[in-house]
C-alpha cells in the first residue's frame, strides 16, 4: 500500500517544477519587462537616457547614486564620455542605439523638436519600453511638432510619435538646477506629477522617481499630462506630494 505522505511529496515536487518553468518561461518571454517591474521593489534597473546635457546628466547623476546603471548618448558619444567617466562604474556613453539596446527604460532628455527624427530613425526599437518623457515642446525652438503638441498635449504626441512605447510624463516641471537643489530634501519631499496609461509602467516610473530623491503624484492618465506641462497649474510647482494632490482635488 502507497503512504499518502507518497503523493503529498510528489505534488509538491510538481508544483514546484512548474512554478519553476513558469518563471524561466516570463523572463524568456520578456527579460527587460521583468527587470523593469522589478524597479518597483527597489531592484536595480537599466536606464538608457537619449541625451546628455542638462536633464539628461542631471537625472544620470541622481539614479546612479541611488544605484541605477545608466547610458548616456550622443550622436557624438566621445563627447559626452567625461560626463560618464564622472560617474563612476554606473555610467556608460554610447550612441542612441546604444541606449535603446541597454535600457529596460528609457529617458527622452533632448528638445522636443528631435523626437520626431529619433521616432523615424529609431521608432521600432521603442517597442515595448518603458519611456519615461521629460519634454516640453517650445514654439520659437522645436519647430513644427511643437504647435501640435502644445495644442493636444505633449504625452499624447509624443504616444503617437511612439505607437508601441509605453510613455510616462515626468520630470518636465522643474529645470535642472531646482531639480538638482530639491531631490533628497529633507523632512517632506518634493512631488513630481507623473501621468501615464499603463499602470505597470505608473509603477516603474514612480518608483524611480522616489529613487531620484522626489514623491511621486500620479496625476492620471496621458491627456492629464496637460496639467503640468507649460502653462498649466502644475507646471514649475514647488510643493509636498499632499500640497500637490489637495491641489489636483480642485483641478478638472
Amino acid at each position: 500500500m502507497t503512504h499518502p505522505n507518497f503523493f503529498d511529496r510528489n505534488r509538491r515536487i510538481v508544483d514546484a517544477v512548474v512554478g519553476l518553468l513558469v518563471l524561466v518561461y516570463v523572463l524568456a518571454i520578456s527579460p527587460g519587462a521583468a527587470r523593469a517591474q522589478s524597479a518597483a521593489g527597489n531592484a536595480p534597473i537599466k536606464i538608457g537616457i537619449i541625451g546628455a546635457g542638462n536633464i539628461g546628466g542631471t537625472m544620470a547623476r541622481l539614479w546612479v547614486k541611488a544605484d541605477h546603471p545608466v547610458l548616456l548618448s550622443s550622436r557624438h558619444p566621445e563627447e559626452i564620455k567625461p560626463l560618464a567617466d564622472s560617474l563612476g562604474a554606473l555610467a556608460r556613453a554610447g550612441t542612441v542605439r546604444d541606449a535603446l539596446a541597454f535600457g529596460d527604460v528609457i529617458l527622452m532628455a533632448v528638445p522636443y523638436g528631435a523626437y520626431p527624427q529619433i521616432a523615424k530613425d529609431y521608432g521600432k526599437d521603442f517597442a515595448g519600453k518603458i519611456v519615461v518623457d521629460a519634454g516640453n515642446a517650445v514654439i520659437a525652438r522645436d519647430g513644427e511638432i511643437a504647435k501640435p503638441a502644445r495644442e493636444n498635449g505633449v504625452g499624447l504626441t509624443t504616444a503617437k510619435l511612439f505607437p508601441g512605447a509605453r510613455i510616462v510624463r515626468a520630470f518636465n516641471i522643474l529645470g535642472t538646477g531646482r531639480l538638482k537643489e530639491m531631490a533628497n530634501h529633507p523632512g517632506s519631499r518634493f512631488a513630481i506629477p507623473v501621468a501615464g496609461n499603463d499602470q505597470e509602467a505608473l509603477k516603474v516610473v514612480s518608483a524611480l522617481v522616489r529613487e531620484a530623491g522626489f514623491e511621486p503624484v500620479i496625476v492620471g492618465p496621458l491627456e492629464r499630462s496637460k496639467l503640468f506641462e507649460q502653462g498649466g497649474p502644475l507646471y514649475g510647482a514647488q510643493m509636498s506630494a499632499d500640497e500637490m494632490r489637495e491641489k489636483l482635488k480642485t483641478l478638472p
